[in-house]
């Protein structure tokens, strides 16, 4: 095995575990959300703040999910002209789209870090009966688009490097895109 292969299974396994963390804690959301609707209707009182929890949650799962998405080619992406191309024509396009997508997701994670630094910087606290500190939803938010962009260029480098190597197959079945027809 090579280490382009090492790598990419690190980086899969990795992304499958950030995938299990993310499931237990939207079931563990919506676990409290439905504890805390329940009890408001039954007259047992509100845990409270779930709909603040709720909230963050979904942020954490949005950015951390995105590279996981990544890794199981599960972005839309519009095949119309890579389709009619020969191997070495669609490679060429997968690795372009992986570059551009790196582009912009380095760009989005570089744009988040000042919004968690003013946070850190100011001591910023929710307006809620919560008051939680904002430095913890939007540092595990800053730290998803983080492994994104990270996820982004290790299968940029990977792509390149099977591209480089001649290892079309290993390409495609990394970033390549999965027409209709083949599901």
């Amino acid at each position: 095995m090579s280490r382009i292969e090492t790598l990419e299974g690190a980086l899969r396994r990795a992304n499958r575990l950030v995938a299990l963390v993310l499931g237990v804690a939207l079931v563990g959301t919506v676990l409290f959300v439905l504890i805390d609707v329940i009890g408001r209707k039954t007259g047992w009182g509100s845990l409270g703040g779930s709909d603040e929890i709720s909230g963050y949650v979904m942020a954490a799962v949005a950015s951390w999910g995105l590279s996981c998405a990544l890794l199981d080619r599960a972005h839309v992406r519009i095949d119309l002209i890579r389709q009619k191309l020969n191997d070495t024509g669609q490679g060429l396009m997968d690795i372009f789209a992986m570059i551009v997508t790196n582009g912009v997701v380095l760009l989005i994670a570089y744009q988040c870090w000042p919004v968690l630094q003013k946070t850190i910087e100011r001591g910023s606290r929710a307006n809620t009966p919560l008051e939680t500190p904002l430095w913890i939803p939007q540092g595990i938010w800053f730290a998803g688009w983080a492994w994104f962009a990270l996820s982004a260029t290790a299968l940029s480098l990977i792509g390149i490097a099977y591209f480089a190597r001649g290892k079309r197959a290993q390409l495609a079945n990394t970033i390549g895109l999965g027409s209709e027809l083949d599901q």
